[in-house]
């Protein structure tokens, strides 16, 4: 029968062991997931970029598909409502 001592000594590098490889999943967990986020924040960079260089090009419609100008009308003038007293 093993003494207290011994069985001691092996729960305790077991544990640590454990320790180890939980901590070891972690961090590469953690090391995806700043990966992960640091191609995400790129990528929208570089569309946002994409976008607001297209929003100052003219666009190549032809004259045709150009909206055109509404005319203007002149609002009638209304007399006042009158008050309530």
């Amino acid at each position: 029968m093993p003494s207290f001592d011994q069985a001691s000594r092996n729960n305790y590098g077991s544990y640590w062991s454990g320790t180890a490889g939980i901590l070891a999943i972690q961090l590469a967990v953690l090391f995806v997931l700043s990966v992960a986020a640091i191609v995400y924040v790129n990528w929208s960079s570089d569309a946002a970029l994409a976008e607001f260089m297209a929003a100052g090009k003219p666009s190549a419609m032809e004259p045709s598909q150009l909206p055109q100008p509404v005319p203007l009308q002149q609002v009638k003038r209304r007399t006042a409502c009158p008050r309530r007293v």
